[in-house]
């Protein structure tokens, strides 16, 4: 646990060396969700737990601004020189990059969900369905939900159920619910026009038929970040289908950026 600006937060230390990654999960996710796509990257890699997730103490704002200040916190703790963000995360690290452009050497920035206008369609319901499930602690129940979010090639395989379980304990025992009610209907940015500020390299990887994660917002944030370039995947889930396939693109990414 280390100090944050609202209170202890929940990080995960592995390897040694330069480069220094941090690695931040999604809305509804986890550091356990997150580490398989930091498989491809060497030198110190950071986990940490945002919003309430895992045994941190929720943002006493649950805003993007307030999700950056906490993960400025443990990039300067942990002398991060490269960032990666999953879906929310990503959200964060572009809420932080708008006030702090210059401070990544290399930003991986996975399945961006909003940049500078709110989602309101349906996809952004689901969230909340999760939150009323996590309350009520069924874990079966919010198993189940989880595993309906995945695609359909994969949603009853033995593994990815068992994943879905896992989860499921790892949020009903958090603090994920307020974050699951609150975030989906904001946006990071209310001007992307701020992102040109930034000059480092950057990664979005997005994938074909993610009702969450549409192309439309990765290819607005690709279009706002002055040197970045989008990876766009086929559809089957970046954890399942394209698993090694991201390990590489970050891997290669992070060594040849931020070493």
């Amino acid at each position: 646990m280390i100090s944050g600006p609202s209170g202890d937060l929940e990080v995960l230390r592995r390897g040694h060396g330069e480069p220094s990654s941090l690695f931040l999960h999604g809305l509804g996710g986890s550091i356990a969700t997150t580490r398989p796509y930091a498989g491809g990257v060497t030198g110190t890699r950071t986990f940490a737990h945002i919003a309430g997730h895992g045994a941190s103490v929720p943002s006493a704002s649950m805003t993007y601004a307030a999700l950056a200040d906490e993960v400025w916190a443990v990039a300067d703790q942990a002398q991060a020189t490269a960032v990666a963000g999953i879906s929310m995360g990503a959200g964060a690290i572009c809420a932080g990059l708008a006030r702090d452009p210059k401070r990544f050497a290399a930003v991986v920035l996975l399945l961006p969900a909003a940049l500078d206008r709110p989602r309101g369609d349906t996809a952004m319901d689901r969230f909340v369905t999760l939150a009323d499930q996590v309350d009520i602690g069924d874990r079966e129940v919010v198993a189940a939900e989880l595993a309906s979010w995945e695609p359909a090639a994969c949603a009853t395989k033995p593994e990815v159920l068992q994943w879905c379980r896992e989860q499921a304990d790892r949020l009903i025992g958090g603090g994920a619910a307020r974050a699951l009610r609150e975030l989906p209907a904001q946006s990071p940015l209310t001007d992307r026009a701020v992102l040109a500020a930034v000059k480092c390299p950057v990664l979005v990887i997005a994938q074909e038929a993610d009702e969450v994660h549409p192309v439309s917002v990765a290819r607005d944030v690709m279009a706002a970040l002055p040197q970045a370039r989008l990876e766009l995947l086929p559809e089957g889930g970046i954890m399942w289908a394209h698993r090694d396939r991201v390990r590489g693109l970050v891997g290669d990414f992070v060594r040849e950026r931020a070493a």
